[in-house]
């Protein structure tokens, strides 16, 4: 049991430090032994938990995916409870996604998954849970939503949190609290419209 918890840790260590330093340096440009420094195992540690960069690659896009799914949950839980509204979801979400400080790491995950299948089709699975909130969110805007309509306003919010999430490289000139606050007004009044 005391092995499996090091060896989680240590998981957990090289993840971190590889967040930490494929954003400051690029995926590519990230040397194993850098990394290894950073968390404080060795290299062989590293490929006895991983089989290379796509490896910690995957296991990172897989560990974010946990973590929107559980603050989609959360969101959720808290819409139904009627703790807050519609509008305020989508704002809270879109907070979410633009306060990201690996921004420059996702650039790198993104052309990796158009190299990559497997990390192409982890991703892939990411945004198939988040269209399933979406599309509840969607419908909490509009009941009325249904089919291709439905699958539209998906594709047009997930679209949103992508870009949004990136948001850094356009130069904002609003905050990201007004940015949010105004995008979640626009994407609930679309959605409203929609029939």
């Amino acid at each position: 049991m005391v092995a499996v918890q090091h060896e989680q840790g240590a998981r957990d260590r090289i993840l971190n430090a590889a967040r930490d330093l494929c954003t400051a340096n690029g995926f590519h440009q990230s040397a194993m032994a850098e990394l290894a420094a950073a968390a404080q195992v060795s290299v062989g540690q590293i490929y006895r938990l991983f089989k290379g960069k796509e490896d910690i690659i995957e296991a990172i896009v897989a560990c974010d995916s946990r973590d929107r799914e559980a603050i989609m949950m959360d969101l959720q839980a808290r819409l139904q409870a009627g703790e807050i509204g519609i509008e305020r979801t989508f704002e809270l979400l879109l907070l979410e996604v633009m306060d990201d400080p690996h921004e420059a790491l996702s650039f790198d995950i993104l052309a990796e998954a158009s190299r990559n299948e497997r990390v192409g089709g982890t991703i892939a699975d990411m945004c198939v849970h988040l269209r399933k909130f979406l599309g509840d969110f969607a419908c909490v805007a509009n009941p009325a939503l249904s089919g291709e309509a439905l699958k539209s306003a998906e594709e047009i919010i997930l679209a949103c949190l992508f870009g949004l999430g990136h948001r850094s490289l356009s130069a904002p000139t609003i905050s990201a609290e007004r940015t949010a606050k105004q995008a979640a007004s626009m994407i609930v009044a679309a959605l409203r419209a929609m029939d």
